[in-house]
């Protein structure tokens, strides 16, 4: 006759296989890849209003963000020839002011060449310092900004911002000039020699300091791209930050690729992969310098950016450009 303790045995082991079984046949069943679970679940009815296109068409990046200033009205009395679209900081107003007085002045080309400048900025954590901008922005009405944090990760937004900017505002300009702060601009060769006013406006055009390169793994430096965010071994062909130039169609293109095209905070980067997926080879252009450049006024006559310029150098290459036109190289 079994013991007590055997008998106990035998119905703890029969009560779990009990268990067991009824578990598995409520649950349901779950297949493996890799390492991933995937439950499989019976099929549900789609809501009438859903959509296989619409998901499909479901914003990924969405760029839900309100303009907190704006200049809506720019481009209503004439279509610019060229939009320059200038990221900056809070702080950097005395750059703003050497670009209004300098390269980036309005004026620049009398009536017959209307060329429109404009400075994007996000909202500051510092209240004191988005009171001083509306304030610049009622005086010289040339400030566009919207309320995503202004930083450094935060300047793909940015530029998303100016590329919306020109498609719902200023759609019927010709070109688009993408740059920073800290940028000496030669004007007459951008205008003249670039773009050519007298020629047919070119459709789907993108050009700057090409650049062929791969993601950098090192986390200390300041173009550090994760491999999870990017895990590809090159990017595809970008044009430098510092200073590119686009038919405005494009930013119509590239900001509506941008709401279905992964995040990156590298701004030249990320154009470069909304490029990539419009079939847009940006075109190679020495005359863009991404790097600071010793001042010659015949070097500086040659180029069509330059880098790492201060608002008293703006002031001092601009004043050379224009007195000194007479003057042969």
């Amino acid at each position: 006759m079994p013991s007590k303790v055997s008998c106990f045995y035998l119905l703890t082991v029969v009560c779990w296989a009990s268990a067991l079984w009824y578990l598995s046949l409520s649950r349901p069943s779950t297949s493996y890849v890799g390492q991933l679970s995937i439950p499989i679940r019976q099929k549900t009815k789609l809501n009438k209003n859903v959509t296989v296109s619409n998901i499909r068409t479901r914003p990924l990046n969405p760029h839900a963000f309100d303009f907190v200033i704006n200049e809506p009205k720019k481009c209503e009395a004439e279509a610019p020839f060229l939009v320059i679209l200038i990221s900056t900081t809070h702080k950097e107003f005395d750059a703003r002011q050497a670009i209004r007085e300098t390269w980036g002045d309005e004026s620049t080309f009398g009536d017959g060449l209307r060329v429109l400048t404009l400075f994007l900025l996000g909202r500051n954590m510092d209240p004191v310092l988005n009171q001083m901008v509306e304030q610049e922005s009622q005086i010289f009405h040339d400030v566009v900004v919207e309320d995503f944090v202004d930083s450094y990760h935060n300047l793909t937004l940015k530029t998303l911002m100016g590329m919306r900017w020109v498609a719902t505002f200023c759609p019927k300009a010709q070109y688009v000039l993408k740059t920073d702060s800290d940028i000496f601009v030669n004007m007459e060769n951008l205008v003249y020699n670039l773009l050519k006013p007298t020629t047919k406006p070119r459709r789907r055009y993108f050009t700057g300091y090409v650049i062929n390169g791969g993601p950098i793994r090192d986390m200390r430096s300041k173009w550090y791209m994760p491999r999870d965010l990017y895990p590809e071994a090159k990017y595809p062909p970008f044009c430098s930050g510092t200073g590119y130039v686009f038919s405005a169609d494009v930013a119509e293109l590239i900001y509506k690729t941008s709401l279905h095209t992964r995040l990156l905070h590298l701004e030249d980067v990320y154009v470069g992969l909304c490029l990539r997926k419009l079939g847009i080879h940006p075109f190679q252009n020495s005359g863009f310098n991404h790097w600071k450049m010793a001042y010659s006024l015949c070097r500086y006559r040659r180029v069509v950016t330059v880098h790492q310029i201060s608002p008293e150098e703006m002031h001092r290459i601009w004043n050379d450009m224009t007195s000194k036109k007479h003057l042969k190289c």
